[in-house]
């Protein structure tokens, strides 16, 4: 692993002036002692900095360019068309937020958005967080957005799951011992979010300073516009769009599991200047609602601290809970309207 900053041009790096770690997922595919090395600065990456970029992840550049096309031309429809699938009809939180209709720890996010989470039916009864399964919102006029995403979906889906058994064996554990809780019914959300350019006289906040609550994001960015900073040291990490990488990051349960070795670390968005937008896809990765992730016993080796203690922010071991908690403090309005009996 080395910082970007230090990176020279050959045939797998690419020489940029970000400070986050660079890592390369093919090289899970050139041999055992490749292999293991990449493990070992994965998991070095993510117990330092909780974030890093990754290329080499097979993700074909065409889809790519679709998903990006299809982005822009679902924010360029007409007004109306996309109020149709306003999120406040969705109890499962899904569909359009217009500019300004999600808060990160109570204030307002300067970003327009959809989000899409599995295709599936409504659940009755049981647990809260069941309420978050259901159908998506999908714009009649734009039916090529199911179709890409549905690719994007099952692409990012692979990219997960081989980090996941990478970040297994680097902590000692079974390879395939985080399989069986994504492997029926992973709960996983995508959003497609558009910052308009905003300043008063200042950038806006594009998105809060937080920690996702899942157990990673693979994020990609529209090339050439940055917003994203990491939290480091007391300070802001800037990371800027890497050409064809994805940024990923650990959440809240990776955390759980690896009993605060690895940190799920805060970050922001600081909204474009007037004149410019930025496009950003992220891709939460979670395993089925009712899980509880499994607690890793780390080699000696590797000390553990505990997880963070925020009385403000609870982490839960059963994900469902911290996908409902998300959900509830970002959309008060549609948890108004649709989990009035939450709320309290």
């Amino acid at each position: 692993m080395k910082d970007a900053d230090t990176m020279t041009s050959d045939s797998t790096t690419t020489p940029v002036t970000p400070g986050l770690p660079v890592l390369d997922l093919s090289r899970l595919d050139r041999g055992e002692a490749e292999a293991e090395r990449f493990r070992i600065e994965l998991r070095e990456a993510t117990h330092e900095y909780g974030f890093f970029y990754l290329t080499g992840h097979g993700v074909p550049a065409d889809l790519v360019d679709r998903v990006m096309r299809t982005a822009r031309a679902f924010f360029d429809l007409p007004e109306g068309d996309k109020m149709a699938i306003e999120n406040l009809r969705s109890p499962q939180f899904r569909g359009y937020t217009r500019v300004g209709g999600e808060l990160t720890q109570g204030n307002v996010d300067w970003r327009e958005q959809i989000d899409i989470g599995p295709e599936r039916p409504q659940v009755a009864g049981g647990a809260d967080y069941l309420r978050l399964e259901g159908p998506n919102q999908w714009p009649a006029t734009l039916p090529e957005l199911r179709a890409v995403m549905t690719l994007w979906r099952e692409e990012l889906n692979a990219v997960a799951l081989r980090l996941m058994r990478a970040w297994a064996l680097s902590l000692g554990a079974d390879e395939h011992v985080f399989d069986a809780a994504f492997a029926e019914k992973p709960f996983t959300l995508i959003k497609i979010v558009r910052y308009p350019g905003k300043s008063d006289p200042t950038p806006r906040q594009g998105v809060g300073a937080h920690k996702d609550s899942g157990v990673l994001t693979l994020l990609y960015v529209e090339p050439g516009k940055g917003g994203l900073q990491v939290e480091k040291d007391s300070g802001w990490i800037d990371a800027p769009p890497l050409d064809g990488a994805f940024v990923v990051n650990i959440g809240e349960l990776l955390e759980v599991a690896t009993d605060g070795y690895l940190k799920a670390t805060v970050h922001r968005v600081i909204s474009p200047l007037i004149g410019d937008d930025r496009i950003s896809i992220p891709f939460f990765f979670g395993p089925a609602l009712d899980t509880t992730i499994p607690l890793l016993a780390l080699p000696e080796s590797l000390q553990a601290p505990g997880i963070t203690v925020d009385p403000e922010n609870p982490i839960f071991t059963t994900y469902g809970e911290n996908a409902l908690k998300s959900r509830l403090r970002a959309h008060p309005d549609v948890a108004a309207i649709h989990h009035a009996d939450l709320l309290g």
